[in-house]
Order: structure tokens, then sequence, then C-alpha cells
């Protein structure tokens, strides 16, 4: 069980995770390569750090609070530490694209986290925003989030995120981590899923900016019809031959595609 020095901080969605074969399995399945340039999104006080840099010295953490950054600092004096605010990182800036020693100058970060769950959406909307920089992602989640990350049609699961992940990504639902697994304790159990922003679907759309408007229309009033629920996007619907008597809930990732482009 993982000691902790610095106990966790309600007001930053902080539960640290202390069980040992978690932290080796959460690593270990992550494949990670001698060469790979990894991002941990918010390390805490280093559970899995440890592990990972067994595997790679090309390793950046970001992590928010102060204490646990001293105390990364004292752990792993050679470690690339971030003291900043993921959300609000820009991945062009220089001091993240310089990779260690060893690294190789054209690359995607590979992405890795126990990510706080106040913030999820976010971070994952974040990832898709910045694919291009980014290879894959593998991220500790709650398991009802991850049920609608992965979520398919007709169900209650899916929604704006279940389409966005599943067009700019490959989701993939690894291990289930029980809420023991942390301290304090959560009240929800959590799933690890991987993300692989390498296979998508963009190529296939028009127009991307104008997909993801369409997205969050057609789901904006989920039990509308999509001939009420697109109005805002002041498109001439009666031009396009599609059944819009449908809701979003009906439609699958590639009726989306293939809806966004008719009307672009």
């Amino acid at each position: 069980m993982t000691r902790i020095k610095h106990f966790p901080r309600k007001s930053l969605g902080q539960n640290y995770l202390i069980d040992e074969n978690i932290c080796r399995n959460i690593v270990n399945s992550f494949d990670i390569k001698e060469s790979d340039n990894v991002i941990e999104i918010g390390p805490g006080q280093g559970a899995i750090t440890k592990y990972i840099i067994e595997k790679t010295k090309n390793l950046t953490v970001i992590e928010l609070d102060e204490k646990n950054c001293k105390i990364l600092s004292k752990k792993f004096p050679d470690l690339k530490i971030l003291n900043n605010d993921f959300l609000k990182l820009e991945f062009y800036r220089i001091e993240i694209l310089q990779p260690a020693k060893g690294g190789t100058q054209n690359f995607k970060f590979r992405i890795i986290g126990n990510i706080p769950y106040n913030v999820t959406s976010e971070i994952i909307f974040k990832l898709i925003d910045n694919r291009h920089f980014v290879a894959d992602a593998q991220l500790m989640v709650q398991e009802e989030v991850a049920q609608r990350l992965t979520g398919k049609p007709n169900t209650k699961e899916y929604g704006i995120p279940s389409v966005l992940v599943q067009v700019f990504s490959k989701p993939k639902l690894l291990f289930k981590v029980s809420r023991s697994c942390f301290y304090p304790i959560p009240g929800v159990d959590s799933r690890i899923i991987h993300f692989d922003f390498n296979h998508s679907l963009e190529n296939t759309i028009k127009d991307v900016v104008f997909f993801k408007k369409l997205v969050r229309a057609a789901f904006g009033t989920r039990r509308k019809t999509l001939k009420n629920s697109l109005k805002s996007l002041k498109k001439d619907l009666n031009k396009i031959n599609f059944d819009f008597s449908r809701r979003a809930e009906n439609l699958t990732v590639n009726e989306f595609i293939t809806l966004n482009n008719l009307l672009c």
C-alpha cells in the first residue's frame, strides 16, 4: 500500500491510488517503450510515476498541487515536473515539446493518468482538441463515465461524449478498479480506458468544426426529433435526403458523419 505524505484535497478532486498491484497493472497495460514521450496527468505523490520511469525517462508530469510537486521532486530528482493545470496547458509550449535526452524530436505524446472525476469530461475533450499532438491516452475514469464514452446507439449512455470520442479515437475498455483501491474511498468504482487517436474517422468528415456543432445541437434537446433539434444550425433540412424524424440517440456514429457531409 502506497504511503501518503500529503493528504488529498477535496477541492482538487484528489483520490490517491494506494494499491500497488493496480498501479503496476496500469503501467504494464500501457505497454510503454523506452523511446516513448509520456505525459502523466495528476501524478499525486507518484503512485504510478515510479513504475513509468522504469519504462522510459522521457516523462513529464503535470501536477496542480504545489505540495505534491515538492514531494515528487524529492522522490524523483530527475523528473520533469510542471506545476500547472492540465486544462490550461498549451501543448505547443516549448517547455513541453522538448523531449528528454534520448527522446525523438518528431513525436506524439502518450498520455496516462488517474484524473479527477470532477474534470473528466473537460480533460477528454481537451485531448480530442489536441489529438494531433497525442498518439494515445490511458485514463482512469468513473465506471459510469467509461460506459458513456463507449456507449452505443439506442441506450441511455449514448450521447455527445460517445460520438465525439468514437469519431476522433478508438476507445477500449480495460479493467475495473475497485473504490477500495483509493484513499479516501470514493463513492464509485473506476475503469481504465484506452483511447487510440491514431485510429479515427476524422478523414471521412468534410467539416470537423461543423461536425462538433451538429452533434452538440442534435443531443442538446435529446427527446426532440432531429428536425427540431437541428433548427439552430440554420440549414435547409428539406433539401437533404435524410430521415429527420429520428432522434440523436438513434443515429450511429457513421450516420452522424453521413448527415454532416450532406449538410456541408
